[in-house]
């Protein structure tokens, strides 16, 4: 590896842990996880600016397609997590800032000990926002262990969200936390509603076809079935807009890139970029 991009990594790498040390995330409860925060203090913010703006120098000035594949050469550069290795991490990306000992759940919203993740009632699983068999990817290193779209989730509500597509509308889903579902879609709730949207964003950056898996995009539909496909997209960037990046899920992109697969959702950081792709 040529000596600029070490120095340039390394540099990167104590900018960001500059950041995580400064962070301050407020208490997070069930009711008001994935809500805004205040703003990190001023010297935090100025680390972060300056991690941000390094990682997308060559994204610099560009707008539409060429901005896509400039993102994807960016976001692929990435360390890969086995499938095992997931349960570890999501302990880490998604732990309660109230209680070190928890993570916060996705849909539900509700913080649960660490220690129940598993398959049975009560239990939090991984849930593949993207849904794995959209493409049919399963649980291979690759899409189906890339952290930037996998999440705590209750196993239940998991289940009930299954692989359908997300659109507006339907049913309380029980213990849900607000989220809905019908036959073929899933709402979720209000307070991440755009943190679902910014990660169906970046698989569809991130898996473009070119690596030997699916090229993975948002349509207008539900009911993609094994389609490498997921919508609605118009939905999808409406809650981008409705629900902007928070604290919670700024720390988790930052967690991702200095800890895990060195890589960051570009949406966290650009939300402002999803108009300009789609």
């Amino acid at each position: 590896m040529p000596a600029v991009r070490i120095r340039r990594r390394r540099a990167v790498a104590l900018a960001s842990a500059a950041v995580l040390a400064g962070l301050a995330v407020p208490a997070l409860t069930p009711a008001t996880a994935g809500a805004s925060a205040p703003a990190p203090e001023a010297p935090a913010a100025q680390a972060h600016a300056a991690v941000v703006a390094d990682y997308y120098e060559r994204a610099e000035g560009k707008t539409g397609d060429d901005l896509r594949d400039a993102l994807n050469t960016i976001v692929s550069d990435q360390t890969k997590l086995s499938y095992s290795a997931v349960w570890d991490a999501l302990k880490d990306t998604d732990e309660d800032p109230a209680n070190s000992g928890n993570v916060v759940l996705l849909y539900s919203g509700v913080s649960r000990s660490k220690s129940l993740n598993g398959g049975d009632t009560g239990d939090w699983n991984r849930e593949h926002v993207w849904a794995k068999s959209h493409g049919d990817f399963g649980t291979s290193t690759g899409p189906g262990t890339d952290i930037h779209h996998l999440r705590p989730a209750d196993v239940q509500v998991n289940s009930v969200r299954g692989n359908k597509d997300f659109d507006n509308g339907g049913s309380a889903v029980a213990n849900g936390g607000g989220s809905l579902t019908d036959s073929d879609s899933f709402e979720p709730r209000d307070a991440v509603k755009g943190d679902v949207a910014r990660m169906i964003f970046y698989m569809a950056v991130r898996y473009e076809g070119t690596d030997g898996w699916p090229d993975l995009e948002p349509n207008g539909s539900v009911n993609n079935g094994s389609a490498p496909y997921i919508g609605k997209l118009d939905v999808l960037k409406a809650w981008n807009e409705q629900d902007p990046p928070d604290a919670f899920e700024q720390r988790r992109n930052d967690v991702i890139h200095e800890s895990y697969q060195h890589n960051r959702n570009p949406f966290i950081d650009h939300p402002e970029w999803v108009e300009s792709i789609w």
